[in-house]
């Protein structure tokens, strides 16, 4: 596991940590240039993906910066979700489906010889479109399912572990009194996907990914999510795929717009601060999605 940094006013002190199980020891900490905080960070160079023979993304290069979030916004088939299970090696999970290029987390490329792709999703973590809790499970077996996967861990760690998961997702004040007996499946939408978000937050990841978490969840369960998005991202680097502009506006600190054009591959189309993206952008066919002018 990386090593998560503390921010504070000093510089970050250069110490040799342990193995991280990705294949070799990162840097102590990855430190974003740009406003100085230490933290786990992606970069990825020419990225590329398929399906079969059907390629799905071309040539992306961009970087997640630590302990601040990132939107990936961009038209239906433009290859977003893609990006993002390329990010924790979940794309390759698909049959046929490969990906070429670099993804160094924390300097260790996540593709490289020897880099175990389970180690690196717990490392990476992810939340789905769709709330997925397991039915036959309670409120607390959820939350510790990869753990109890994992194996070792004492039920009273289980529990501390699962009731900070809990206060972490803003769940806990909701769900204290019925987590032990209650079926996760017996949750409202919003509080369902909050209880996907405590689940990924239990194996202690140091990346979480989010693939339109709200997508299907109302404005008042959307606010609740984005509420806890701009408070996870003071202890996670964050990556989120998104269609509402809105949204994206809202809760990231960078924006990465894709689109797919007559070869229907997804590229980047361009990358920056959100405020630039959306108030002064660079590229014309960035201003005509953002406005509404296609997609």
């Amino acid at each position: 596991m990386i090593a998560r940094d503390t921010p504070s006013d000093a510089q970050p002190k250069t110490t040799t940590p342990p193995p991280t199980g990705l294949g070799q020891a990162p840097p102590a900490a990855a430190v974003d240039e740009a406003n100085g905080v230490p933290g786990p960070s992606i970069v990825v160079r020419d990225l590329n993906a398929w399906y079969g023979a059907r390629q799905a993304v071309a040539g992306v290069g961009l970087q997640i910066a630590p302990r601040q979030v990132t939107a990936i916004i961009g038209p239906s088939g433009c290859g977003k979700s893609t990006l993002i299970r390329c990010l924790n090696r979940m794309h390759e999970v698909t049959p046929t489906a490969r990906a070429a290029g670099s993804v160094e987390l924390n300097g260790v490329n996540i593709y490289g010889e020897g880099v175990d792709p389970v180690q690196v999703r717990r490392v990476v973590g992810m939340v789905f479109q769709k709330p997925n809790p397991f039915p036959m499970m309670t409120i607390f077996e959820n939350v510790v399912a990869g753990l109890l996967l994992q194996g070792g861990a004492l039920r009273r760690e289980l529990e501390e572990i699962a009731e900070q998961a809990l206060r972490q997702a803003a769940l806990w004040d909701e769900v204290k009194d019925v987590w032990r007996k209650a079926s996760g499946a017996s949750l409202s939408g919003g509080q369902q996907q909050r209880l996907c978000i405590a689940r990924t937050l239990a194996v202690r990841p140091e990346v979480i990914l989010m693939d339109e978490p709200c997508s299907a969840l109302d404005p008042i369960a959307t606010y609740r999510i984005e509420e806890l998005i701009g408070q996870l991202k003071r202890d996670f680097t964050i990556a989120i795929v998104t269609h509402n502009m809105q949204q994206a506006s809202r809760v990231s600190d960078f924006t990465a717009f894709m689109l797919a054009e007559e070869d229907h591959i997804g590229r980047l189309v361009e990358f920056g601060p959100t405020s630039n993206i959306f108030t002064n952008p660079t590229e014309r066919r960035t201003e005509d999605y953002i406005t509404g002018r296609f997609g």
